[in-house]
């Protein structure tokens, strides 16, 4: 039992220090960029990125063709663990131009920079 608290303790820091990171990063958004939110349609209901579309995070590789041939490509949730792990998904089907944007809010920041 010991052992299972000390690796459960381990694997939530690098949790921690990998979404610190993802939110440290600043990002910045080309014009024509693919915004793609992936939380819940619901979430997506109540407030979004102008622009973006909602595929949720569990429609990702059945919606593989929306992706390709897209120069760039900006996914984000609400903290950055969905869109990490869209970018992911993603870029097992060889979809390389996949931007994890983190939250919505920190897409929005990086667009109100941009203008």
């Amino acid at each position: 039992m010991k052992y299972v608290l000390i690796v459960f303790l381990i694997l939530s820091l690098l949790l921690v220090i990998v979404v610190y990171n993802f939110k440290a990063r600043t990002i910045e958004i080309a014009p024509n960029t693919f915004l793609v939110d992936v939380r819940s349609p619901r979430e997506f209901k109540t407030g979004s990125v102008p622009n973006a579309v909602n595929i949720p995070l569990g429609e990702v590789e059945n919606s593989i063709d929306k992706f390709t041939g897209k120069e760039n490509i900006v996914v984000f949730c609400g903290s950055g663990f969905r869109s990490w792990r869209a970018q992911k998904k993603l870029e097992a089907h060889r979809i390389q131009n996949v931007t994890n944007g983190v939250s919505w809010k920190k897409v929005q920041a990086a667009l109100d920079d941009n203008q």
